[in-house]
């Protein structure tokens, strides 16, 4: 770890369980305060995924993509409210002096039509502080450019491996947030 603090991005193809394991991680630290970011969520009616909703650590939500909006950013069948994202990221205490630790799910395409949050991205990437992020198995030049920054360290989920990484993150971010 340098100076800038640890910077863990977790990757694997869509559908590996990144989120279910940053959620996970979350659920099992014994102090939430000081966090900070947001977790997606698929936003499901009868069975059908219609859009994706983000949850901060202290319950605010908002939607980011439907497939009944009416905005020109689209991925694929959704279309993203990138000025609704870009509200949300504003209430999000990112760079506040008690934050500890930068939880961001995930650095997908979706997210990355904002230039407000590549922004983020990068002074997160480069800034003193914790960062826990998942990020696209695949995706544009910027988040390639993230995957193989120096300042992150890149883990790649699969079954395989599942239960494993998440006790060593586990440890990893309570030595880090250390004692209350």
């Amino acid at each position: 770890m340098t100076d800038k603090g640890l910077k863990i991005l977790v990757t694997g193809l869509p559908g590996s369980g990144k989120t279910t394991l940053v959620a996970g991680l979350l659920e099992r630290l014994p102090d939430k305060n000081g966090i900070a970011g947001f977790i997606t969520r698929e936003i499901r009616e009868k069975g059908t995924r219609l859009g994706f909703e983000l949850m901060s650590p202290d319950g605010r939500r908002a939607v980011l993509s439907h497939v009944e909006f009416k905005t020109p950013y689209r991925v694929g069948k959704y279309r993203v409210d990138l000025r609704g994202f870009e509200n949300f990221l504003a209430s999000v205490g990112f760079f506040a002096p008690e934050t500890r630790l930068v939880v961001i799910d995930e650095i997908g395409k979706m997210e990355c039509l904002s230039e407000k949050f590549r922004e983020i991205v990068l002074r997160l990437v480069s800034a003193p502080g914790h960062l826990l992020a998942t990020i696209a198995w695949r995706g544009t030049p910027f988040i390639e450019r993230i995957k193989s920054s120096p300042d992150t360290q890149l883990y790649e989920l699969t079954p395989a491996n599942r239960e494993r990484l998440q006790s060593e993150l586990l440890e990893k971010i309570k030595t880090l947030l250390g004692p209350v």
